[in-house]
C-alpha cells in the first residue's frame, strides 16, 4: 500500500462535514486511555463531493456516495503513555543495540577525512523520496542541486535534501513551526500553495478516487490536527526514552495524523533526524535510516498499519532493523569514500592549501560543478576557478560532461558510482 493520500474531491470547511452517524457534531477533545497501548477510534463523517464534480458525475453515483458516512480516524493522545510497558524485552534490547550502533557511527563519520554528513545527507534524502517512488541518480540529484533542472524526480529529490537540512538545523525541541517549516522547504518549488500549511481537507490511502469510502486508511478530520500535533510534539520531548522507540512512534504518529495534504512521508522521516539529533545520538551526520527502510518497504507500511491497531512492536523493531542495516551500508560508504580520498591525495598534483585541493574535498558533497558555483564556493575569480577545475580534470578526478559553454558540467564519477552503489545496496533485503 502506498502512503500517499489521495486529494479529495470534497470541499474544505464551510458545510463539508456532518458528523456522526446522527449528524451531531463530533467532540474535538481528545482524551488518552488509562493503560496499554490504543488502537484508533473512528468516527463517522458525512461525504459530499465538490460543486464541480457533483455537475460531472453521474446523479445515481452522486446519490450513493453521499447517501453513508465514510469513517475517519480519531488518534488517541500518546504524550504520556509508557511505550516500553508495550515491548518485549527482545525488541527493548534490539532498540538499544541500534542507538548505541548509530551513536558509534556518528562519532566514525565525523572523524572521517571527507566531508562524510553532506554525503550521507544526501543518500538518506534519496532513500526517502525513493520510499514515495521518487527516483533520481546522483548525477542528476546533484545536477539538480546545482540549481540545473536534471528532471521533476530530481528537482523534487533536491528539496528533500533542503528538506532534511532544515529538520537537522537549529537547536530545541520539535515543535510545531519546525515541521511546518520543514514541510514549506520540501513542497515550496513543487506545490507551493500547500507548503507549510496543514491540510484544511480530507486525505485517504488508497484508491478510491471521488471519496474515501473503501480506503485503506482514512486519517482524521483536519479540525483534529491542532490538537494531534500538540499531543505529538509533547511526546517526541520525552528524551528519556531510548531514540529508535521515539523516533519510531513519533514517525508512526505523524503518519497516522497526517497533517498535509501531500509530503507527509517525507517529512514524517525528515523529523526522525531531528529527534536522533535531539537525543544526542546524531550530532554530527545524518544516518541514512530511510535507506534501511528500502529494504523492506512493504514491511514498513505493514508496521505503520500494525501501530494503528494499538501495536507498536513492529514499527520499533522495523525502525532497529533499518538503523542497523542503514550503519552497516552507511559504513561501506564511508570506506568507498575514504579509499576514493587515499586515491586522489595520491593523484593531485597540487599544495594541500590550494584550490584544488579545497574543491576536491568539496566534491563528496557535491559532485557535479560548474564554474560559477566552483567560484562561489572558492571565493575566487572565474580564472581561479578554472584553474583549480584543470587541475582535477588532469588528475583525472574531474570529467568534463558538458562542452556547451554556457552550461559546462564537471562530474567526480568516482563519488558518484560510490554513492549509486550505496542506493543499489539499500534496495536489497541483506547486505
Amino acid at each position: 500500500m502506498s502512503e500517499r493520500p489521495r486529494r479529495t474531491a470534497g470541499t474544505p470547511a464551510g458545510g463539508q462535514y456532518a458528523y456522526n452517524a446522527s449528524g451531531a457534531e463530533a467532540d474535538l477533545n481528545l482524551t488518552a486511555p488509562n493503560r496499554g497501548w490504543p488502537a484508533l477510534d473512528y468516527e463517522d463523517v458525512q461525504w459530499r463531493l465538490s460543486d464541480e464534480l457533483r455537475g460531472a458525475a453521474p446523479i445515481q453515483q452522486v446519490i450513493r456516495l453521499e447517501a453513508r458516512p465514510y469513517q475517519a480516524a480519531i488518534p488517541a493522545t500518546i504524550a504520556d503513555l509508557d511505550p516500553l510497558a508495550e515491548l518485549s524485552p527482545a525488541s527493548i534490547e534490539q532498540a538499544a543495540d541500534a542507538a548505541a550502533q548509530i551513536l558509534m557511527f556518528d562519532r566514525e563519520a565525523a572523524a572521517l577525512p571527507v566531508p562524510m554528513p553532506a554525503v550521507l545527507l544526501r543518500t538518506e534524502s534519496a532513500s526517502s523520496s525513493q520510499i514515495e517512488h521518487l527516483t533520481a541518480n546522483s548525477r542528476n540529484l546533484a545536477t539538480a542541486a546545482l540549481g540545473i533542472t536534471a528532471g521533476q524526480n530530481a528537482d523534487l529529490v533536491a528539496d528533500n535534501v533542503a528538506a532534511m537540512t532544515r529538520a537537522m538545523t537549529g537547536s530545541g525541541d520539535l515543535t510545531r513551526e519546525h515541521i511546518l517549516h520543514i514541510h514549506h522547504t520540501l513542497m515550496e518549488r513543487s506545490e507551493p500553495d500547500i507548503a507549510g500549511h496543514f491540510r484544511r481537507e480530507p486525505v485517504w490511502i488508497g484508491k478510491p478516487n471521488l471519496s474515501p469510502h473503501g480506503a485503506d486508511f482514512i486519517p482524521p478530520r483536519w479540525e483534529r490536527i491542532n490538537d494531534c500535533v500538540d499531543d505529538l510534539t509533547a511526546f517526541s520531548r520525552r528524551l528519556e526514552l531510548n531514540a529508535i522507540v521515539l523516533a519510531a512512534i513519533t514517525h508512526a504518529q505523524f503518519e497516522t495524523i497526517h497533517p498535509f495534504v501531500d509530503g507527509n512521508g517525507r517529512t514524517g522521516r525528515a523529523i526522525v533526524h531531528t529527534l536522533l539529533r535531539n537525543t544526542g545520538h546524531a550530532m554530527a551526520t545524518t544516518v541514512p535510516v530511510s535507506s534501511g527502510l528500502l529494504g523492506d518497504v512493504d514491511g514498513y507500511f505493514r508496521s505503520l498499519s500494525a501501530y494503528r491497531q494499538g501495536d507498536i512492536s513492529p514499527i520499533v523493531d522495523t525502525f532497529a532493523t533499518s538503523a542497523m542495516r542503514a550503519v552497516a551500508n552507511g559504513r561501506r560508504l564511508a570506506n568507498d569514500t575514504t579509499r576514493i580520498h587515499d586515491d586522489w591525495r595520491a593523484r593531485i598534483r597540487a599544495r594541500s592549501d590550494s584550490g584544488a585541493w579545497r574543491l576536491a574535498d568539496h566534491l563528496f558533497a557535491q559532485p557535479v560543478v560548474n564554474s560559477g558555483h566552483v567560484a562561489r564556493f572558492l571565493g575566487s575569480s572565474p580564472q581561479g576557478a578554472f584553474n583549480a577545475i584543470g587541475t582535477l580534470v588532469d588528475a583525472g578526478v574531474l570529467t568534463q560532461t558538458s562542452r556547451d559553454r554556457r552550461n559546462q558540467l564537471w562530474q567526480a564519477k568516482d563519488v558518484l558510482d560510490a554513492m549509486d552503489d550505496f542506493a543499489a545496496r539499500a534496495t536489497r533485503r541483506g547486505l
